[in-house]
């Protein structure tokens, strides 16, 4: 598994929290927030597909945001933002 790098740190009001790795990437970030999705790298690993949608829904309860991107370098990385 590739490295894990977390950063934390605070903007103005919100909370920040990156969570990026080297990976494969994320093809389609959206669908990645549905229950039941997985990426397809993930398919020989198993796993429900449920991580990243019970991530999102917490943190849309908290008032919070949740973006997926994937960095022109590869891997892919979270950012989580709470007021």
């Amino acid at each position: 598994a590739p490295p894990i790098a977390l950063r934390v740190a605070r903007e103005g009001a919100q909370a920040l929290l990156v969570v990026s790795d080297h990976g494969p990437g994320i093809a389609d970030p959206a669908r990645m927030l549905q229950p039941f999705e997985r990426g397809d790298v993930s398919r020989a690993q198993g796993g429900a597909g449920l991580g990243l949608a019970i991530v999102a829904r917490i943190v849309a309860r908290h008032g919070g945001h949740i973006d997926i991107e994937t960095p022109a370098g590869g891997g892919a990385r979270l950012c989580v933002r709470l007021p």
